[in-house]
């Protein structure tokens, strides 16, 4: 493996909660309280002294209600760690924590911070998606922005991007089955295990108020078992002769996740092993109409900057926010599908979209790992045309 620097910027440890469906076994947990327990998981098994973190940067996309004024700091603070330790909580949309995690490299790479966690957390069964925008506090486009662009949905884009890259139902329910048995194969044979932190979650009773007793999660819950004849059963999702159903869309998950960064020197220092080095990262955007095409040229970024070509990472982690995002990935930069999205994606395991990116990053980190291989790419669309990406090297 490869040699560091004393400045270059490494992962010390990554961990996630598991995913629970919706009204799951975390839909009772306070979203601070996730993503705190998260924190906690990560300060404990990598050893550090939490004084010593410089800054947290977190993601969430709906900022509302429990999820807002600053869920990064509201969850440190309530694990009891040091108030001397600022945070920053961030909206990318889906890419919110991916993009909150390159930040955090990014203040360490400006020596603002030596020492910094990039995490995210979603509870899509408390707040849903649009949250936001109920009530009365008006849209978000102004009429300026219709003069631009065409608003659509992300169904609508997802079904979009299949005509233009002539992905049809069956290829989509082909891929959502694939998820299904790559997540189930990789949970039978333990390889989630060393990434995912159990959970005790508050139980409560008919009137919603904590018993006093906790439920213990420690599984992903999205796992189905399917066929392609059953997948074949179901709806359209997005139009009424769409390709995309309810088992080629990433599922309304809750979750959280948190990664630790710091310099190889600070490493060093703090006598902790790096395990990883972010090699490049970049976040582009791309067409708001189509939408979900951000992981073509964030993957295209990457491979410009660094002189590598898709083949030569070891490890893709591409969102499967919808079936049509990762096979028009592959379509256009003909990628090995035998390397993308092994341990199966969001269509299965699910996608909280404000922890997803570091959920990826440290899925991708465990795998890299347990094939004992070198180069690791995270990739996400985003909602408004945004794509993230993110290169790691095992160290």
């Amino acid at each position: 493996m490869t040699q560091l620097n004393d400045n270059d910027i490494v992962i010390v440890e990554a961990v996630r909660s598991p995913l629970g469906k919706r009204n799951g076994g975390l839909a009772t947990m306070h979203p601070a309280d996730l993503l705190s327990a998260v924190q906690q998981a990560l300060v404990h098994r990598s050893g550090i002294d939490p004084a010593v973190v410089g800054q947290l940067v977190g993601g969430c996309v709906s900022q509302v209600g429990e999820q807002t004024f600053n869920i990064a700091r509201t969850a440190w603070l309530s694990a009891g760690y040091p108030m001397t330790v600022a945070a920053t909580t961030v909206d990318a949309q889906c890419g919110s924590s991916q993009q909150a995690t390159n930040l955090a490299a990014t203040l360490i790479k400006a020596e603002v911070v030596d020492v910094a966690i990039g995490c995210g957390v979603e509870s899509m069964s408390r707040l849903p998606l649009g949250a936001a925008l109920k009530g009365d506090l008006g849209r978000p486009t102004p009429r300026s922005y219709f003069a631009q662009y065409e608003v659509t949905s992300q169904f609508e884009g997802a079904e979009r991007i299949a005509e233009k890259w002539g992905i049809t139902r069956a290829d989509c329910d082909a891929f959502g089955l694939q998820s299904q048995q790559r997540a189930s194969q990789a949970w039978a044979e333990g390889r989630f295990e060393r990434e995912v932190v159990a959970v005790d979650a508050p139980d409560l009773n008919e009137e919603g108020k904590p018993t006093g007793t906790t439920h213990h999660v420690a599984k992903d819950e999205g796992l189905r078992e399917t066929t392609l004849e059953k997948l074949a059963t179901l709806k359209p999702v997005g139009r009424e002769d769409g390709v995309h159903t309810a088992g080629s869309s990433s599922q309304i998950t809750d979750g959280a996740a948190a990664v630790l960064l710091m310099t190889a020197r600070r490493a060093k220092e703090l006598g902790l092993k790096p395990r990883a080095k972010i090699v490049d990262q970049c976040l582009v955007g791309v067409d708001p109409v189509l939408m979900l095409t951000g992981p073509i040229d964030a993957t295209r970024k990457i491979t410009e900057r660094t002189g590598m070509g898709v083949n030569d990472f070891d490890v893709i982690e591409i969102n499967e926010a919808f079936a049509s995002v990762v096979l028009a990935w592959q379509r256009e930069l003909n990628a090995d599908m035998s390397k993308v999205n092994v341990n199966g994606g969001a269509i299965t395991l699910g996608h909280p979209v404000g922890a997803t990116g570091a959920r990826l990053l440290t899925t991708a980190l465990h795998e890299l790992e347990r094939t004992d291989t070198q180069f690791g790419l995270v990739s996400m669309c985003c909602g408004g045309g945004l794509g993230t990406g993110t290169l790691i090297e095992r160290v």
